[in-house]
């Protein structure tokens, strides 16, 4: 059996404020095709659709269209809610869309019902794992901990389990959405950090033929049979070097992976392009860069006149400009966001406990405060978009 593995498609982001509803246009337009000529059997979603829980309506209006044309198609899609998903509202209508073969897998209760299809070797059943908030998860599947690897834990134990009840031979594919130990993150991933804990283990997922994964925006392979797509498309400057893709599975008759990347359109190349601002001026090996989104980082010692509006006559569509210099006094003018970059929210609060006590670091007895109180953020957060 063949199958597209893809996820992270984010409607409705933009660029640093650049629409990209026609790039993601274009990388369905692109799916739809690959669908087609690549005769697969079934299409993997593995979350993170939208890009927030009440996605615009131009948004709506392009995954409606997409599940339209796959369904004309009649190639079954499995689709999973995502972090940035509102769970309850992409799962609106499922029941209706699954008489068109498109099934959306939004329940937590539900992890250990798959999706049943058969070809020339026998069937193959998919489960869907939506994003797990531990907090809100926890009980719905029984699980010892509110943290990450305890609740997708929980939910592949009813996977097994109702695998272990079907026919020999059966073959099985899970698709989850979750950051598993090994794979590299980027700058455009919202932390999922609970507990201090945001990773799972791997072996999570042993008794499958292959895990479909979603979360993380590069495509990665962490074993053979398990995999992240990554994004379609750059969400950050950090993905710069990424190369965007799906993945083609084939699962054989006995239950072996192989697995082939298929290229995304891209809409205009990423450059992160870092010097003083004359010699970004004047460099000619930079001329390669001229048609990119470009992020420039400006290394002057002081701030020159009118940076951007001098860095666009050579670089039409730069989209961001930092500041960091490599001495002197002007490097504290690196901004906020760029101190922040790379940390997580329990490590920025303990910083800013920290900064207001003149240097003196919170203790253990704070940290597990300051943690209780983010996770508790989180749960209000999780509950309001599903609300």
């Amino acid at each position: 059996m063949r199958f597209l593995h893809t996820s992270d498609w984010h409607l409705g982001r933009s660029f640093h404020r650049v629409s990209l509803l026609p790039a993601q246009r274009a990388f369905l337009d692109h799916l739809v095709g690959t669908v087609r000529d690549r005769e697969v059997d079934a299409v993997l979603v593995a979350g993170d659709v939208y890009d927030r829980a009440v996605p615009p309506l131009a948004a709506v209006e392009l995954f409606d269209e997409a599940l339209h044309r796959l369904a004309a198609l009649g190639v079954p899609t499995v689709m999973i809610s995502g972090n940035h998903d509102s769970a309850r509202r992409l799962g609106v209508g499922s029941g209706l869309m699954r008489q068109a073969g498109i099934h959306l897998r939004t329940d937590p209760a539900a992890c250990g019902t798959p999706v049943l299809l058969d070809d020339a070797h026998g069937p193959v059943a998919l489960y869907g794992l939506p994003y797990l908030e531990p907090a809100m998860v926890r009980d719905t599947l029984g699980a010892p901990r509110a943290d990450h690897a305890a609740v997708l834990g929980a939910a592949m134990d009813r996977v097994r389990d109702d695998l272990a009840a079907r026919p020999d031979g059966t073959r099985s594919v899970v698709l989850a959405h979750a950051f598993v130990t090994g794979g590299t993150a980027s700058d455009s991933e919202r932390d999922i950090t609970v507990g201090g804990v945001a990773s799972v283990p791997a072996a999570v997922f042993d008794g499958v033929d292959y895990a479909a994964l979603g979360h993380l925006h590069g495509c990665q392979t962490l074993t053979e049979r398990i995999r992240y797509s990554g994004s379609p498309l750059a969400y950050s400057f950090s993905e710069a070097a990424h190369r965007k893709s799906s993945w083609l599975v084939d699962l054989d008759a006995d239950g072996t992976v192989h697995a082939e990347r298929v290229d995304c359109p891209a809409p205009r190349p990423l450059a992160r392009i870092r010097g003083p601002l004359e010699r970004l001026l004047d460099d000619p090996e930079l001329a390669r860069h001229e048609d990119s989104w470009v992020e420039a980082t400006l290394t002057d010692g002081s701030r020159p006149h009118e940076p951007m509006a001098r860095l666009a006559k050579r670089f039409p569509h730069t989209l961001s400009l930092v500041f960091d210099p490599d001495e002197g006094p002007a490097r504290s003018a690196a901004s906020y966001a760029q101190r922040l970059r790379g940390r997580s929210d329990q490590e920025i609060a303990e910083d800013f406990v920290a900064h207001v006590r003149s240097g003196r670091a919170a203790d253990d007895a704070e940290r597990v405060e300051l943690r209780s109180a983010i996770d508790e953020v989180r749960a209000a957060d999780a509950a309001a978009e599903v609300a």
